[in-house]
């Protein structure tokens, strides 16, 4: 089973233990190149560059007009939590796990848009057990 201490030519068994210090870490799935590493960097990276533009068009239209703006920086998530889950090489849009980026970048787009959506005054959206829940906390 274990390395032949006889020989010193036969190859060792590590440790399966973590070690104390960490060296380096691993780049998450799906981190890779989007475009051939001959190419710029910027087409190397368009997943990013694209959640990254329509987020700032977002906060830029934010400052004419909220719920515009926000429901296009909630979509550019979403976007980015499409593109995380269906290509597989998204550049340096993938920070962790496919499972927990899809999961982040969707939950934060889902929470962005439906935030923007029942924003007061007019709201678009309304939701009656939400009125029933504040009203049974504040009490």
């Amino acid at each position: 089973m274990g390395a032949d201490p006889t020989n010193p030519a036969a190859p060792r068994r590590g440790s399966r233990r973590f070690p104390v210090f960490t060296r380096d870490t691993a780049r998450p799935e799906g981190g890779g190149r989007a475009a051939p590493g001959g190419a710029p960097a910027p087409y190397r990276q368009w997943p990013l560059l694209a959640v990254l533009a329509g987020t700032v068009a977002g906060l830029l239209i934010v400052l004419a007009e909220m719920r515009a703006g926000l429901l296009l920086v909630g979509g550019s998530l979403l976007a980015g939590s499409l593109l995380r889950w269906l290509m597989p090489n998204v550049g340096m849009l993938a920070v962790r796990s496919r499972f927990t980026d899809v999961l982040t970048y969707g939950l934060l787009g889902g929470l962005i848009t439906v935030l923007a959506l029942m924003a007061q005054p007019r709201p678009w959206l309304e939701l009656p057990f939400l009125e029933d829940l504040i009203r049974y906390l504040v009490r």
